[in-house]
């Protein structure tokens, strides 16, 4: 939760003596009720906490968290990821069955993983049959059920725990596959600077490598079909989506469905506009086509997958809402925070880049709760610099600030599920590179899966300061959310809670723990870049120690710093951090 908390009215001097009344420990206490009192006047957005501009050390931040009940609960599989179409142009589709990247997706399940974005209107779908039975041979259901990659062929192992596909690629192949990735993907940004996209083939093959890594790596695949395949009265022409959905229903395969992406740029793309209402009409359609076929009659559905809300996208929105607002199960858009082309890595700290979301929210929670009171809305394709991204920006440490900022804000506001863009490959925004190496977001989104649950907490904070300075601007760098701890973390008893704190200022702040947080052990889960490159550093380091995989392929354990009960939480500047406050015993958090 985003803490905003305004400084008190000037302390006395220190040559007046405070009357009984407002001696110390009263004072406590009667900060703490005036901050239960507030919270509970209707408003549970929190306030900025700071110290004036030009004092160090100087401000004492007392911290409690409400635990009886959540203000807000998620969806379970809150963080999500993405995969981008481009996989099946540049090749790296064919490597998704690489031990090391199952791996890496396992860390941050459960989660849904949504196949689809700016290409998602390009991609076509052919059952293609082999040759060799027209040669007499055996058929392509012979291949499909022998299935072995192309690629790795007899280095294929079998994970005898889940019968997935698991393979370990020569280096040699790898590094020639990174080779053809690098031109391909100048061709790719060409295309997304043109706005001139070339189609797609996705294969029945393909499909079914795409589906073992999901579902090896515990993820639950969400399909964006393609939209933009337009009948003469400009009606969506379901052949090709409805051969694809009769192959997967042939293979049993569990998928969740969506019907293109960002149709608010479809004039620009294509040439042909879409409105919101024409839209609302084609995911009945599709609605229509997946109840006959008994494996996706109870399927859920998503859309539309706005972009950001503009006047003319919050227009195309409401013409959706009117038509096909109960028709899905989850309104959904994009976000995008910055121009990848003008970024510069203090762009990652300014509060006001930060905030930009907030707003979003409230244009898109309007819209959805004038039809469709209640209905959840997920945010999908969240990056934090366009155009794919900048090279050793968006990929670095500093980056980590958006990115958690970005899943607390959301939680707080009320969005059920937030999906990443991207997992592994399209442009810099990824939580892998293309060398199978987890970025600092990735360390991030493992720590909050593994510590953070669905249950959103509410957060009182006062600053208590010596010398205030008037007139100056308070600025909001402190930022501090608090969730129940997640309950299939077996480190924990349930009725723990976990805090994730966010320091933009250049000092170092200090944090005391009051109401039932006082006197509870703390564990502290640190994470600060490593190496020389500062905050453009792709490492990071986890208490002082740096986080890489095991020799084996395996994730390092996670282990925290305990802190002594009653100690003042010192963060350092510029840094990010979880704390887990055991044995609360929070009512909140006790049960599911």
């Amino acid at each position: 939760m985003r803490v905003l908390c305004a400084f008190p009215e000037a302390m006395p001097s220190s040559n007046s003596r405070p009357p009984a009344c407002l001696a110390p420990g009263a004072l406590y206490l009667a900060l703490l009720l005036h901050l239960s009192l507030s919270s509970q006047a209707g408003d549970r957005r929190p306030l900025p906490v700071d110290r004036a501009a030009g004092l160090k050390e100087k401000t004492l931040i007392l911290l409690d968290v409400s635990t009886k009940n959540p203000v807000r609960t998620v969806n379970e599989n809150f963080l999500s990821l993405q995969l981008d179409p481009s996989i099946i142009h540049d090749g790296w589709l064919d490597f998704l069955s690489s031990k090391r990247l199952v791996t890496l997706a396992r860390g941050l399940s459960p989660a849904f993983l949504r196949f689809g974005g700016k290409r998602t209107d390009f991609l076509q779908f052919q059952n293609l049959r082999n040759p060799a039975k027209s040669r007499g041979g055996p058929g392509p259901d012979y291949y499909l059920k022998n299935y072995e990659d192309d690629i790795v062929r007899s280095d294929v192992a079998l994970d005898k725990q889940k019968g997935c596909k698991i393979a370990q690629h020569p280096d040699v192949m790898l590094e020639l596959q990174r080779e053809k990735a690098a031109q391909m993907h100048l061709v790719l940004l060409k295309e997304q600077f043109s706005n001139t996209y070339s189609n797609l083939i996705l294969t029945a093959r393909s499909l079914d490598k795409l589906y073992n890594f999901a579902d090896c790596s515990g993820l639950h695949l969400i399909f964006a079909l393609n939209a933009l395949r337009r009948n003469p009265n400009n009606s969506w022409n379901s052949s090709s989506a409805l051969s694809l959905l009769k192959y997967s229903a042939s293979k049993k395969y569990n998928i969740s469905w969506e019907l293109g992406n960002e149709p608010n740029n479809y004039r620009t793309m294509h040439g042909r506009a879409v409105n919101g209402s024409q839209l609302g009409k084609d995911y009945i359609q599709l609605k229509s086509l997946l109840q006959p076929i008994r494996i996706y009659s109870r399927a859920s559905l998503y859309g539309p997958n706005i972009g950001r809300p503009r006047k003319n996208v919050i227009a195309l929105l409401d013409g959706f809402m009117k038509v096909a607002g109960s028709t899905v199960d989850a309104v959904t858009w994009q976000h995008c925070y910055v121009d990848g082309r003008v970024v510069k890595v203090m762009d990652f700290l300014k509060t006001r880049l930060l905030d930009t979301l907030s707003d979003h929210i409230r244009k898109i929670q309007k819209v959805v709760n004038t039809y469709t009171p209640g209905k959840k809305i997920w945010l999908e394709g969240v990056v934090t610099t366009s155009a794919g991204g900048t090279n050793n920006l968006s990929d670095s440490y500093a980056a980590g600030f958006l990115w958690l900022n970005t899943l607390g804000m959301l939680a707080n506001q009320g969005i059920d599920v937030v999906i990443r863009h991207s997992f592994f490959d399209h442009g810099y925004n990824h939580l892998v590179d293309q060398n199978f190496n987890p970025l600092p977001d990735y360390w991030l989104s493992l720590l909050y899966k593994r510590l953070i649950g669905p249950k959103v907490l509410a957060v009182h904070v006062a600053g208590l300061q010596r010398k205030p300075r008037p007139g100056r601007v308070i600025r909001d760098k402190l930022r501090i959310y608090a969730h129940c701890t997640n309950h299939h973390n077996h480190n924990y008893v349930r009725g723990s809670i976990t805090l994730f704190i966010i320091n933009l200022h250049r000092s170092r702040k200090k944090i005391k723990l009051a109401g039932t947080l006082r006197d509870k052990l703390v564990h502290q889960y640190l994470l600060q870049p490593y190496g020389q490159e500062g905050l453009k550093s792709k490492s990071v380091q986890l208490n002082g120690q740096p986080l890489v995989m095991v020799d084996d392929g395996t994730l390092p354990e996670l282990k925290p710093r305990p802190l002594r009960a009653g100690r003042t939480l010192v963060i350092p500047p510029v840094t990010m951090g979880f704390y887990v406050v055991k044995n609360v015993n929070a009512l909140a958090c006790r049960y599911r």
